[in-house]
């Protein structure tokens, strides 16, 4: 395992685990002592910090070479690389080599980078019996190349790799260490000798690589420490003087790393390590980790082939996932496409997804799923209850959540670990935009044994003093039971259900676009058709009242003759005329309640009644009718209006209980929370309810005119005052038995 764990400074205070990630690694003061350093000034090479055994490679002792030009102290065989410095040259990020010398016995790779405007030269130890070139190793890395490129699984390719590396550098145990998304990371490949344990498939918590560890490695591919017990080398000044800060040293190849993590490499019985960083668009994809039981130096031609194949490992990496991601992504929208055929066939679109319930299913590869719309809840495959559903949908509607997803919907939704048989996991999307409505995938718990490379919830622990952190000292297996948690969601997945969503809010805006339309439309027709009936019925009120009149007057004139044939026919036109006028009158009384202008005031729904009696008191006559009338609820309406609904109801049940030797009428009322709803019921003759629908159409008669007169206009009027209160009107009957005829007004806060 490589790690990269940081020291805590001294301090009274309790040892705090976070520490460890705070520490600024990348200036740590001092270098490895295989090697030396030295900083100078980019544009004229003073000599700006050094190493503090730098005085190998100068003519003085770095203290007193401080300031002065790197030309003039440095020893007559190293003068030749300064041919080779040349400041355009230096990468901003990352290192170049310029080349080797002997100087003090040793012979020296000499390795250039920029940091803090300035340029950093390292003189590392080359060991002269290592020799090889890296010309050498061509071949080599072109056949793994070759055989990487064929390679179709990530799982083989990491395996391949470990082994390659291992080859080109003689370690003990190479493994390959992937991060999840949580930082853990787990050993998927691994290749090594008797020497040390194995750690495949063994995972490590995110504090063993802290964050800036984390950071570090993305930013420097390569990282070798040749022995844990060296002596570390300060760099003097302590200070770089051009920023006051200490030198950064992110891209070095000799810097010094913390004393915990050395502690951390003995624990685990490596003294020598070596890091490759696996970098995939951009991101810290995971480590090749390079382990040996005792110190080992790694020349430079070898690190920089391990170097170039792990780019060449992360590019295959890249190119494998990317490659499997786009054949989910086209199989994803395959599906979204049927399903929105689906919905194209139906008259209510959500039917298109409902009705295919595999086909949703799948489209996230979920084992459940849910559709919330316009109050309906429809549930596909294995889900929580209908209760449960909605309150998840509520849940979601607090946070406003358009795209939502987790594997762990019980470390987010207090109370879904009820549930996390069927819904540990969830993917949903908000398919309106003005009510709570969702589509909803559900993921049930998969639960698992993972082996952690030791105890991860004590990755550290405090020395003796209490003074300092001291790095976990077992790696034995430890196995933790993961529960609550499902198969996470792919992005593929997820963007294919936002796709989802953007094509069914587009459906939803449309359909409320034509609906605002229609609206417009019939609104305008309505007007239209209004203002028609009103002229159509004034203009023939005077045509019928005329025949009437002179009907009449012709019956009644003595100088015309007419035999009981005649009669007959008169007195039918003066029949048939009156009940014309009468139709007319009441078409236009219904057109111009649909024009009228509501005044809402509180009415006495008891007195309106009492009224609305005195006045059908002359049909009552010679009739026995027994008035059940009980308290009634006030309401918030129109008093005129309301006097005309009450006034056709109670003429009603007064005509249909004609034949009856005692009618029967009762009225009530009854109060809700948010509405109050009245009766009329009488013992009449009553309707067959097959033909309810046609009681409150205008001109719909359900008995013959010869039994019971009337226009077919009453109840027509009575539920369009009744709904232009935002209310509603319906009746129940059984034929000869009666009838009973309700309608309900909304409550009003002013009430």
């Amino acid at each position: 395992m490589e790690s990269e764990q940081v020291a805590v400074s001294a301090s009274p205070r309790a040892v705090d685990v976070a520490d460890c990630a705070k520490e600024p690694i990348h200036i740590p003061g001092s270098i490895q002592p295989h090697g030396l350093l030295l900083a100078v000034a980019a544009d004229d090479f003073r000599i700006l910090q050094g190493s503090a055994n730098a005085g190998i490679v100068l003519k003085a002792e770095v203290g007193a070479a401080i300031g002065r030009s790197l030309r003039d102290t440095l020893v007559d065989e190293a003068l030749p690389l300064l041919a080779q410095l040349v400041p355009e040259r230096v990468p901003d990020k990352g290192t170049a080599l310029l080349g080797q010398v002997a100087v003090g016995g040793h012979c020296r790779h000499v390795i250039v980078h920029r940091a803090d405007g300035a340029l950093i030269l390292e003189f590392e130890e080359s060991d002269p019996a290592a020799g090889g070139s890296l010309d050498a190793l061509y071949p080599r890395i072109r056949t793994f190349v070759d055989v990487l490129g064929s390679t179709p699984s990530i799982e083989e390719t990491t395996a391949i790799a470990a082994a390659e590396v291992r080859h080109l550098t003689g370690f003990d145990r190479v493994l390959i260490y992937r991060f999840d998304e949580d930082w853990h990371g787990t050993v998927v490949a691994e290749d090594r000798n008797d020497r040390l344990p194995s750690y495949l498939d063994l995972r490590f918590p995110a504090s063993d690589i802290p964050a800036q560890a984390r950071e570090l490695y993305r930013l420097n591919r390569l990282r070798l420490i040749p022995d844990a017990d060296y002596v570390p080398v300060p760099i003097l000044p302590v200070a770089n003087p051009a920023t006051g800060r200490p030198l950064d040293l992110s891209f070095s190849v000799l810097r010094s790393v913390s004393p915990l993590h050395l502690e951390y490499m003995r624990n685990m019985g490596t003294p020598a390590s070596m890091s490759i960083s696996i970098v995939v668009d951009g991101r810290l994809w995971g480590l090749i980790s390079c382990h040996h039981a005792a110190p080992r130096k790694v020349p430079v031609h070898v690190r920089t082939a391990c170097d170039f194949l792990g780019q060449v490992l992360a590019m295959q990496i890249s190119a494998t996932s990317r490659a499997a991601d786009t054949a989910l992504r086209v199989e994803r929208q395959a599906i979204q496409t049927r399903l929105l055929a689906f919905m194209a066939a139906e008259d209510q679109f959500i039917h298109g997804l409902i009705k295919h319930p595999a086909e949703l299913m799948a489209l996230a590869g979920a084992e459940g799923a849910a559709v919330v719309f316009n109050g309906a809840c429809a549930l596909l495959g294995r889900t929580p209850g209908e209760a449960r559903v909605r309150a998840i949908v509520d849940w979601l509607g607090r946070g406003q959540h358009d795209i939502f997803h987790t594997e762990t919907l019980a470390a987010a939704m207090p109370g879904a670990e009820a549930f996390a048989e069927t819904a540990s996991g969830l993917l949903a999307i908000a398919i309106s935009q003005l009510h709570p409505s969702y589509v909803l995938w559900f993921r049930p718990e998969v639960v698992r044994t993972v082996s952690w490379g030791g105890d991860p919830h004590k990755p550290v622990a405090a020395g003796a003093d209490a003074l300092r952190l001291h790095p976990r000292k077992s790696f034995e297996q430890w196995k933790e039971t993961v529960r609550l948690r499902s198969l996470p969601w792919s992005g593929a997945e997820i963007d294919t259900a936002a796709s989802l969503r953007n094509a069914i809010v587009g459906i939803v805006m449309r359909k409320a676009e034509e609906l605002a339309q229609l609206t417009d439309e019939l609104t305008r027709s309505n007007k239209e058709l209004e203002a028609f009936s009103y002229s159509v019925s004034h203009d023939l009120r005077a045509p019928f009242r005329h025949i009437v009149g002179y009907a009449e007057l012709l019956k009644s004139d003595d100088g015309v003759e007419l035999n009981e044939r005649g009669r007959r026919y008169l007195d039918t036109i003066i029949e048939s005329a009156f009940s014309a006028g009468k139709l007319v009158d009441d078409l236009l009384g219904f057109s111009q309640m649909g024009r009228a202008t509501l005044v809402p005031i509180r009415v006495d729904m008891n007195r309106l009644v009492d009224e609305v009696r005195r006045m059908i008191r002359p049909d009552l006559a010679d009739r026995r009718v027994e008035w059940r009338i009980a308290e009634l609820e006030p309401c918030w309406g129109d008093p005129g209006m309301l006097r005309l609904v009450i006034q056709n109801l109670l003429s009603n049940a007064v005509k249909y209980t004609r034949p009856r030797a005692l009618a029967r009428i009762e009225i009530g009322s009854e109060r809700g929370a948010k509405e109050t709803v009245y009766w009329v019921r009488d013992n009449g003759t009553g309707f067959d309810m097959a033909y309810v629908d046609k009681l409150f159409g205008v001109f719909q008669r359900l008995h013959r005119m010869e039994d019971f007169e009337g226009t077919g206009i009453g109840l027509a009027n009575v539920r369009r005052i009744v709904e232009r209160h935002g209310g509603r009107a319906w009746a129940e009957g059984e034929v000869d038995k009666g009838a009973t005829f309700r309608f309900a007004l909304p409550n009003q806060a002013r009430e």
